[in-house]
């Protein structure tokens, strides 16, 4: 009878999770988005992050605008190629949501007679007479070459302005429409970079890469399953229940409106790995009562009622580790970290409703008749065991030369980024960004606030304009830009439009009466569109733009103090104030909180385990061992990432909270026996044996599902994500080794004595 009634309520059951499931597969079938923005990854509430939004109101954004890189085996001085580039100006200047195009064959410079202004062209592509003539003047003009012209001259490059703050949808339209334009021309090379085209080919990358992760998952897993439990309730119940996990996820999430980006790709896949870990530790406990020959509603009582408590901690402290992201300042690694720990507890309320409820409906699996001793993973255990005991000192003395190794290891450790180091060296984004680091000034922006502390100065006041140029020097000399524009070259060109464009003037008047006259005739400009990139309304401020090249936090971290130096010394900062600001140095200082964020989400999920250890054991002692082969895994990890060279960042630093919050639930599940054991009345030594050879194969078995599901990260063409794949695959190989090692070693020299 009483079986009768648990058989209704498994039906109840399991027509609820179908019910559910229907509906969040309609929710992600019609709502299911990606989406790529960068911006969400500069830090909240920050006073960097607050003053470049007020920056970039005053003038404009650093990033809405499209470079085009095209080269010519002939050169660029060829009258087919330059015809060819005018007709692709022109048609670009077409597209939707493009506002400006400069082209090396619509850019005029401004020349001055007689007090009247007029334009000529750079480059006249019309008159191959005058091929000779001009590019001497272009390659003796520094504010052109590099910026439009390659040193070679073979290349040329075109700026795409387009509506600034454009959406995903605009940006997919807008590189379509670019993508197609340039199809109908063949040209010998073409590069593209910029915001429109680089969100799209992420997105694209983000949806391929979130199916095939899923589906190498399964395989894997599967595989895993098949050898592990030869049945196939041992496979099929496991997979369907992850499986549903992962679905009851993103129906979740597609409810709430949040859609899949380069983070969230991997969240499947993790929570497909980490919710099999509970599965399977509960389906092999089921499968050993069924094995001592208990009947099937027995086993499965027994199963969860030793089980459950383990699996209900493990939850807890991996959700914790997902959790502990919450300290940081990024949007997009929040939002992962509570993303994660729900789809944490969706696998584990389904654990604990679909599985019993399954199992319960079905036959009863056959098993093995061999007595407990004569099980393979029985009798491997047992010498293990007896292996590790005997050799207790010698386990001890290379854990502490480990330690100092990992000391080494970790001193090596540097913190560094790239802008777009998430793609492999290979990947056709990267080669066209790399394209314009190597054949112009570079893509990286270099932005800089100038603040005029003399309110009875503007920005054109001759003072003001020497000091700027003081600094304009120094960034083309020492700190190595490539290209700059600001209030001083805008002096520059006037100056040299008013001699007639001969470009020895291309420089500031020498004495303050000519400057002075010349930055007056520029301040009519002030309210045009090139000016109010350069300058505020009342002349107060104003900026300095350029490009550079993608040298690495780290280098352009020193860079910047040599700048900051040269500032303090030379400038008049009772006259001007400085300020970098930017998209490149925002990326920049966020990775440099990184290493605090990281240490202040470890605290957190150490203390989060000590209460939880210290909760079942009411032992400091406990809580001591079970740190050691939980920390010992995080430290070989880091000493691997400094002896390889793999640097922290975003991608890297993210890597320890979870992987530590993961690879504790081995811990968890093996303290949680040895706590039952000993609450049988058994010795310690007895207890310590039991919950080894009781739990060995469980934490065998999901480390290996674990290992596997994030080694299948390592296919992604995103650095970040090969990197979650390959350090999160060691850390839980290094903790099974910690867990089956040391943790018995620990706890068998802390035993309290007895005969």
């Amino acid at each position: 009878m009483k079986e009768k009634k648990l058989r209704k309520i498994a039906f109840t059951v399991i027509g609820s999770i179908a019910a559910l499931t229907v509906f969040f597969c309609f929710q992600i079938t019609d709502k299911l988005t990606t989406n790529y923005d960068f911006e969400k990854f500069f830090p909240q509430n920050d006073p960097e992050t607050d003053f470049f939004l007020e920056f970039r109101d005053k003038f404009e954004t650093d990033n809405d605008f499209v470079l085009i890189g095209i080269g010519n085996d002939n050169g660029i001085f060829d009258a087919e190629f330059l015809f060819d580039i005018d007709r692709f100006s022109n048609a670009l200047a077409r597209l939707k949501f493009v506002t400006d195009v400069k082209s090396p064959t619509n850019i005029e410079l401004p020349i001055i007679s007689g007090g009247v202004p007029y334009d000529v062209p750079i480059l006249n592509f019309q008159k191959e007479e005058k091929y000779s003539s001009d590019s001497t003047k272009i390659f003796n003009s520094p504010e052109l070459l590099n910026n439009f012209f390659s040193e070679d001259g073979k290349h040329l490059s075109i700026l795409v302005s387009h509506e600034q703050y454009l959406s995903k949808q605009r940006c997919d339209s807008l590189s379509m429409s670019l993508q197609d334009c340039v199809s109908d021309f063949g040209f010998d090379e073409i590069h593209l970079a910029g915001r429109a085209v680089g969100q799209r080919y992420f997105v694209e990358r983000i949806e391929m890469e979130l199916i095939t992760f899923v589906s190498i998952s399964i395989v894997l897993i599967t595989l895993f399953l098949v050898i592990a439990f030869r049945s196939k309730w041992g496979v099929a119940v496991p997979l369907t229940v992850v499986l549903l996990a992962v679905i009851w996820l993103v129906g979740i999430m597609v409810m709430f409106g949040k859609a899949f980006d380069i983070l969230l790709t991997i969240v499947p896949t993790i929570l497909f790995v980490v919710g099999m870990s509970d599965v399977v530790h509960i389906v092999s406990k089921y499968f050993d009562e069924l094995r001592l020959g208990r009947e099937k509603l027995v086993a499965l009582k027994t199963a969860f009622k030793e089980i459950g408590i383990a699996t209900f901690l493990t939850s807890i402290t991996t959700a914790i580790g997902f959790l502990t992201l919450l300290s940081s300042s990024i949007i997009p690694l929040r939002e992962f970290g509570i993303i994660a720990a729900t789809g944490v507890f969706v696998a584990y309320i389904l654990a604990y409703t679909l599985l019993p409820a399954v199992l319960l409906l079905s036959k009863k699996p056959k098993v093995s008749d061999k007595k407990p001793l004569e099980v393979f993973w029985t009798r491997k255990l047992h010498g293990f065991l007896l292996w590790t005991i005997r050799n207790k000192k010698k386990v001890l003395i290379g854990s502490l030369g480990v330690l100092a190794l990992c000391i080494l290891g970790i001193s090596k450790i540097e913190v560094n980024n790239y802008l777009l180091e998430d793609l492999r060296e290979n990947d056709p984004l990267k080669k066209d960004f790399m394209y314009f680091e190597n054949t112009f000034a570079g893509v990286r922006p270099f932005e800089m606030h100038i603040n005029v502390i003399d309110k009875n100065k503007s920005i054109f006041h001759p003072q003001v304009l020497h000091e700027i140029e003081l600094i304009e020097d120094y960034l083309y000399s020492d700190y190595e830009i490539g290209f700059i524009a600001s209030p001083v070259s805008a002096i520059k060109m006037i100056n040299k439009a008013n001699h007639r464009g001969i470009q020895e003037f291309y420089k500031l008047p020498d004495d303050y009466e000519q400057l002075d006259k010349v930055s007056k005739q520029l301040s009519r400009f002030a309210k045009s569109k090139q000016m109010r990139a350069l300058i505020t309304e009342d002349q107060s401020e104003g900026r300095l733009f350029g490009k550079m090249g993608d040298w690495g936090a780290k280098e352009i971290k020193r860079r910047n103090e040599g700048l900051d130096n040269f500032i303090n010394q030379n400038i008049n900062t009772q006259l001007i104030q400085v300020r970098q600001t930017g998209t490149a140095r925002l990326i920049d200082l966020n990775n440099e909180l990184l290493s605090a964020t990281m240490i202040q989400g470890l605290v957190i999920a150490f203390l989060a385990i000590a209460l939880i250890v210290g909760l079942m054991f009411k032992s400091f002692k406990m809580i001591l061992i079970s740190f050691v082969p939980n920390v010992f895994p995080l430290l070989l990890v880091a000493a691997f990432m400094g002896f390889t060279g793999i640097d922290l960042k975003v991608s890297t630093a993210i890597i320890f909270t979870i992987a530590f919050g993961i690879a504790v639930d081995d811990t968890i599940h093996f303290l949680s026996k040895l706590r039952l054991e000993l609450g049988k009345g058994r010795s310690e030594l007895y207890a310590i044996k039991r919950t080894f050879i009781g739990t060995g194969k469980a934490i065998i078995l999901t480390s290996l599902i674990l290992v596997a599901g994030f080694l299948s990260l390592m296919i992604s063409s995103f650095k970040g994500t090969f990197y979650t794949g390959l350090l999160v695959s060691l850390t839980l190989f290094f903790a099974v080794f910690s867990d089956l090692l040391l943790l018995p070693v620990l706890l068998w020299l802390t035993k309290k004595k007895s005969r």
